[in-house]
């Protein structure tokens, strides 16, 4: 466990950066909007799995890959792009189509496991736990349970804020499920959000 000093730095940091907009809560944010609570609580709790994943991952030594392998981090970087910008134009090519609720559960998964995806194969998040733990794990006590539970800490206060923005989305979301013209024209704006979203991630610089 770390000591009081360091864990209380820890808390004010992560909370800091927890509330700090980036490319977690405007996937968060354009799911919500897109389908309203169930979609947004989907998304959410896809990107926390993929979160904890990347935490385990930094836990065990894994991810030191990413941080000293520039080809390794190219790779997961790009794919994570493109897979973004995937379903940026998937989003494009269905905004005619008609919401479905009949099957919400398999939605639900389905949203979910594009959540862990978008997550995992974002390699900032890796080299984030990497640099950004270790600095409030104390050597004097064993250090993989202290960097797991600060970690999932981190991933908790991501997703707390997660869930606030789904509230304020989501009553627009189901809105928009009641006006089909306007709701085509926001499915295209969710699509070239997500394009955007995933060019940003492709042409940001690499950390020094």
């Amino acid at each position: 466990m770390p000591d009081i000093h360091n864990f209380s730095l820890f808390l004010t940091a992560a909370i800091i950066l927890a509330i700090t907009p980036g490319p977690g809560i405007f996937y968060v944010l354009t799911r919500s909007i897109h389908g309203g609570y169930r979609e947004g609580l989907a998304s959410a709790m896809g990107t926390s799995a993929g979160g904890l994943i990347h935490v385990a991952a930094a836990a065990l030594g894994l991810s030191a890959l990413l941080a000293t392998s520039a080809v390794a981090f190219a790779v997961v970087k790009y794919a994570g792009a493109a897979y973004l910008i995937y379903l940026g134009i998937q989003a494009l090519r269905h905004s005619t189509t008609t919401f479905d609720s009949r099957h919400p559960s398999l939605l639900g998964q389905h949203v979910f496991y594009q959540g862990v995806a978008t997550e995992v194969l974002n390699p900032k998040t890796a080299l984030f736990f990497l640099a950004f733990i270790p600095q409030f794990v104390t050597t004097s006590s064993p250090v993989v349970p202290q960097f797991l539970l600060l970690g999932c800490l981190s991933v908790g206060l991501n997703t707390l804020i997660d869930f606030i923005v789904i509230g304020l989305a989501g009553p627009f979301g189901q809105w928009l499920a009641n006006h089909a013209q306007f709701r085509q024209r926001q499915q295209r704006v969710s699509g070239w959000m997500l394009i955007g979203l995933g060019t940003y991630v492709a042409i940001a610089p690499a950390p020094e």
